[in-house]
């Protein structure tokens, strides 16, 4: 049987910085040349990034595309690679791949399905191509290439291709994370696998592009739909892996589709580069899906900040767990150095705030200042006596407390360049239990997607894997608090988290409505507020900064609704 050795490239490319790209494709086509492959396969759109969004509808833009695609094709030589660009072609525009070898493009494909659904829209900028082919011969093995969402179709490109002759599909892909996606493609690719009766490469990106995390677990399942290979998961790796390939003439009886016709062939290679002993198959683990969330969270904060051209971070310490968790993430993601805490005690402020915070800090290593706001918040009380006068305290008073604090953070980050990470997270999000131009104030939001439940679930996980209180006890076992009132507790204005996060999945995540959930079983009137005060602060979400994707259904990219809105239910 014909063996060919392949690598797939699971690289971090940055949107729109091609010539940097380029040097990240060389990079990666150089390790694969010493690691003996005969073909080395990047991720979706390698030359441009992912999503470049309207970028594309930049002419220019695209013209640098090319000239990077024919820069790197010529610098190719007996190592076949297959990179992602987009193509301007008769029809319009095309995600496409090009086959590059020997210092020229010899192929190309283009990307048949485009979706068009959650955080794709891939409509707006492409045009599909119902082309299968062409194979490429490489070290006698017939390859074929699709990109991305054609390998999610039952009946797709995959199956057609191997009905026409391929022995062996290569996928590109820009897939991006949430929770429990990595089970969700695997499913699919064995089942692809199997079904095609072919070996598939599936070579997935990894990194941050604003929202959006790759988590990469690039993989390679067999043609009886057996996982071989699989790359680790949140850091860029080069998965080699050979491969023996039965020839589509040689397969048994009912091993492979049939009904397509032949498709035209490319030889690029004829004898395979790979000698000696086969290189073992590596399967990296899966994290479990708290410690999944949490490396999430690390590597979009991580490229957020750097990709953006950020040094430091700061962050408000309030001693509650939602901002210890920011500050854990923060370190990890860039280490304590460019950490900066700022602790903004008031009148309501608790003794166990500020000591927690500073426990918090000293577990973490990250310096921190103390700017009392009772001097500010006492002269807007005096500013604003005069027209306040008739009326009694209540929520405005609280909110200006949280105001002065996200005045303070921004004044900071203008005058030290510092990036203000905020601290709410999905639960307070989703209901509006924030304060707009106040702890809504800032540049990146870490824990926008991830419920109070979760929050608490990732501050027990990484204490128990440090083997020690990174996460000081006391902060993960008192009651949430905003500390704006005397004995405020949130739970005086929501419901008890485990409740609360239960009906925010149903009603944000999966669209069930009020009905539903009281058939379920939930308290009619606790639904009732809950889907009100969900609908009623699309507004503010949408004053919100980005925040890492961690969900099905995040807010953002995700979950657009109107604001102007009369549906209820």
């Amino acid at each position: 049987m014909p063996r060919i050795r392949v690598a797939a490239a699971q690289i971090n490319l940055v949107v729109g910085d091609l010539d940097g790209n380029l040097t990240r494709m060389r990079d990666a086509y150089t390790a694969a040349d010493a690691a003996g492959a005969d073909l080395v396969v990047m991720p979706e759109l390698t030359i441009t990034g992912y999503p470049p969004e309207d970028l594309l509808l930049k002419p220019a833009f695209l013209r640098h595309a090319r000239e990077v695609l024919e820069t790197f094709a010529a610098s190719t030589g007996d190592v076949v690679a297959v990179v992602g660009y987009p193509e301007v072609g008769r029809s319009g525009l095309h995600n496409a791949a090009a086959i590059c070898a020997g210092g020229a493009v010899v192929g190309t494909y283009r990307k048949h399905l485009l979706p068009n659904y959650a955080v794709f829209d891939e409509e707006r900028y492409f045009e599909p191509v119902a082309t299968d082919g062409p194979l490429v011969v490489i070290a006698g093995v017939r390859v074929a290439v699709t990109i991305c969402e054609d390998a999610w179709s039952a009946t797709g490109p995959v199956l057609t291709q191997a009905a026409g002759g391929a022995e062996l599909v290569v996928n590109l892909n820009a897939s991006p994370y949430h929770a429990g996606r990595v089970h969700e493609r695997e499913a699919m690719l064995t089942t692809r696998g199997a079904d095609a009766g072919i070996p598939i490469v599936y070579a997935n990106l990894v990194g941050g592009q604003d929202e959006l995390v790759f988590d990469g677990a690039s993989m390679v399942v067999d043609g009886t739909g057996r996982v071989v290979a699989r790359a680790r998961q949140f850091v860029e790796d080069l998965l080699v892996v050979d491969l023996e390939v039965p020839v589509a003439a040689q397969r048994p009886p009912g091993s492979r589709p049939t009904g397509s016709v032949a498709l035209s062939e490319l030889v690029v290679g004829a004898t395979t580069r790979a000698t000696g002993p086969f290189a073992p198959a590596r399967v990296e683990p899966l994290h479990d899906r708290v410690r999944e969330v949490y490396e999430a969270l690390v590597l979009g904060t991580r490229y957020y900040v750097t990709k953006n051209g950020f040094g430091d971070v700061v962050i408000g310490l309030s001693g509650g767990i939602d901002s210890s968790l920011v500050a854990a993430i923060a370190v990890e993601a860039l280490g304590p150095s460019r950490v900066h805490g700022v602790l903004m005690p008031s009148r309501y402020s608790s003794d166990h705030s500020l000591t927690d915070a500073v426990a918090l800090a000293a577990s973490l290593g990250i310096e921190t200042r103390t700017i009392p706001i009772e001097p500010a918040h006492a002269a807007f009380e005096g500013m604003l006596e005069p027209s306040f006068a008739t009326r009694a305290p209540d929520l405005t008073e609280e909110n200006l407390q949280a105001r002065i604090r996200g005045t303070l953070l921004m004044a900071l980050s203008n005058k030290f360049g510092w990036l203000v990470l905020t601290t709410g997270n999905k639960s307070e999000m989703a209901t509006g239990y924030s304060t707009l131009y106040g702890d809504m104030a800032g540049g990146f939001a870490v824990i926008k997607d991830v419920p109070k439940t979760l929050v608490t679930a990732i501050c027990e996980d990484l204490d128990a894997r440090a083997g020690r209180e990174v996460i000081p006890r006391h902060v993960i076992d008192k009651p949430p608090s905003a500390e704006l009132r005397p004995d405020q507790r949130d739970e005086d204005s929501l419901p008890p988290y485990p409740v609360l996060d239960r009906i925010l999945e149903a009603y944000v995540e999966q669209d069930r409505s009020v009905a539903d959930l009281e058939a379920e079983g939930f308290d009619p009137a606790v639904v009732a507020r809950v889907a009100g005060l969900v609908d009623r602060s699309e507004y503010k979400r949408r004053q919100a900064p980005p925040g890492v994707r961690v969900s099905p259904k995040a807010f953002g990219k995700d979950r657009r609704l109107p604001i102007t809105n009369r549906w209820s239910g």
